[in-house]
């Protein structure tokens, strides 16, 4: 039997236009790109970020970028935005770090997606390690109703 995940669970109650795809361990950003059949910024990082007490946001990162923290402050109208650790981080979104993904997390956080995300196909994660989901980007964004700007810097 084939693992399904709430992401893709979640999926599947969609319209989009997507295709599953499962790979065994990957220990870089590389090797999860190759597995894909993707370039590594077509690979999208969900990362949970803490705006303030149980007020959390997904931000959507091309592979090998890292949040600005200086412009997703400014985006976002505040002077202090963190990361939650690991087990913070599960609490939120019903997800484990590595499998992270705003699909089937239980609870619907807001989406700020980095612009360089638009007008390509994209690989983000489908909620277990050796899962994705391929899809375009532009369809992506639309969906998660993502605010789309650039929030990212060079890894």
């Amino acid at each position: 039997m084939t693992e399904t995940t709430p992401a893709l669970q979640a999926l599947e109650q969609t319209d989009l236009r997507y295709a599953v795809t499962r790979h065994g361990p990957v220990f870089s950003l590389a090797e999860a790109a190759m597995a894909r059949g993707l370039d590594p910024d077509q690979l999208i990082k969900t990362m949970v970020v803490r705006r303030g007490s149980g007020d959390y946001l997904f931000v959507l990162v091309p592979g090998s970028r890292s949040i600005s923290w200086p412009k997703l402050r400014a985006l976002l109208g505040v002077n202090r935005l963190s990361m939650p650790d690991a087990a913070r981080a599960k609490d939120v979104t019903g997800y484990e770090r590595g499998t992270i993904t705003p699909f089937g997390a239980t609870t619907a956080w807001p989406v700020i997606a980095d612009s360089r995300i638009a007008g390509q196909q994209v690989s983000i994660g489908g909620g277990g390690h050796g899962i994705g989901v391929t899809l375009a980007g532009d369809d992506l964004v639309t969906h998660l109703d993502a605010t789309v700007a650039d929030v990212t810097e060079s890894g």
